[in-house]
């Protein structure tokens, strides 16, 4: 590294590449030095924004600059694990988009790549960085809500149709994660339905369902063909009820003092209090480039890191299987 700051190039400039060089950029601590791409107009487009950057579509020119610390690929998904590889073995830290990889095998190749190269591997599950969720997490983890009985999460939208990937690994890697963060623990059964009403084998609505050993079950609505915009998680225990909304503007977080009291062997239902702490408003996905670049300084292990996204990945490809064996035939008529 150059002193106290780390070095960094983004790689893949589309969608979501920009965002994340700019808030790289932003760090005081890092320096945005390297941004690569195939596509000629995309690397003039970023140029003027990035002055001190240099512009590439050659990764290797990059893996061998010596003063490089840290690749951050925003490069398409089948690409993530095997690029991530690449960069690992090749001595530099690797921060990659979700999901890691589309398989658990190339998810595990990946990790191990890291676990060999002494390098970090941080996966960019941005939901895990959001204050809101942070906060519900930090409320799980107390005590406040009792034992968990089941958690729920909408991600819904009149959305972008994709053909490269369905709505479970687009929509479903950002709430999988999450729920895998509230409950500490990985799922031992999985359940999916799903149906591919505009692309056929694409499926464009999904519905999964996890059990957990301590008893937690979750249940994840996920779709690009709903009437309304939902980015919601709730949390039931059997003490009180807790929601992060990310649709709303101020109460992101609403804790629910609701319940079942058992009074003269019958269960009384409670409606207490119900409010809504302040939530930070800052940024997400600076506060995920932040401890990303944090990491890296200090040595220690991101709270996404290679581990956390190999177990993102063995869940969606458990709900995957299931889908592909619930799949309705186009035998079937009406």
């Amino acid at each position: 590294m150059n002193g106290s700051r780390v070095n960094v190039g983004v790689v893949g400039l589309g969608y979501w590449g920009p965002n994340l060089a700019r808030n790289f950029a932003g760090l005081a601590d890092c320096e945005l030095t390297w941004c690569c791409d195939a596509d000629a107009e995309r690397r003039q487009r970023l140029a003027g924004q990035f002055p001190s950057a240099r512009f590439t579509d050659d990764l290797h020119e990059l893996l061998r600059d010596p003063a490089l610390d840290a690749v951050v690929l925003a490069t398409p998904v089948p690409t993530h694990a095997s690029l991530s590889v690449t960069v690992l073995e090749a001595g530099k830290h690797c921060f990659v988009e979700k999901p890691l990889a589309q398989s658990v095998a190339d998810a595990e190749r990946a990790v191990a790549a890291a676990a060999d190269a002494g390098r970090l591997l941080m996966v960019g599950h941005l939901l895990e960085y959001h204050p809101g969720v942070l906060m519900l997490k930090e409320i799980v983890d107390s005590g406040e809500l009792g034992e968990l009985r089941y958690i729920y999460g909408n991600r819904l939208n009149l959305g972008q149709l994709r053909a490269d990937e369905n709505a479970l690994w687009s929509l479903g890697a950002h709430d999988v994660s999450v729920v895998l963060a509230l409950a500490g623990e990985e799922p031992y059964e999985l359940s999916a339905r799903g149906e591919s009403y505009m692309r056929a084998g694409i499926e464009d609505v999904v519905f999964g369902f996890m059990r957990f050993p301590s008893g937690l079950a979750a249940h994840l609505h996920l779709s690009w063909l709903d009437p309304h915009k939902e980015r919601r998680f709730t949390v039931v225990g059997d003490k009180r009820m807790a929601t992060f909304d990310d649709m709303e503007v101020e109460r992101k977080v609403t804790i629910y003092d609701k319940g079942f009291d058992e009074k003269s062997n019958s269960y009384i239902a409670r409606a207490g209090e119900i409010r809504s702490p302040l939530v930070p408003k800052t940024e997400p996905l600076a506060l995920e480039c932040q401890h990303f670049i944090d990491c890296v300084r200090e040595g220690r292990s991101p709270r996404s890191d290679g581990e956390s996204g190999l177990r993102v990945v063995r869940v969606l490809e458990g709900l995957q299987t299931e889908l592909d064996s619930s799949r309705r035939s186009a035998a079937v008529a009406p």
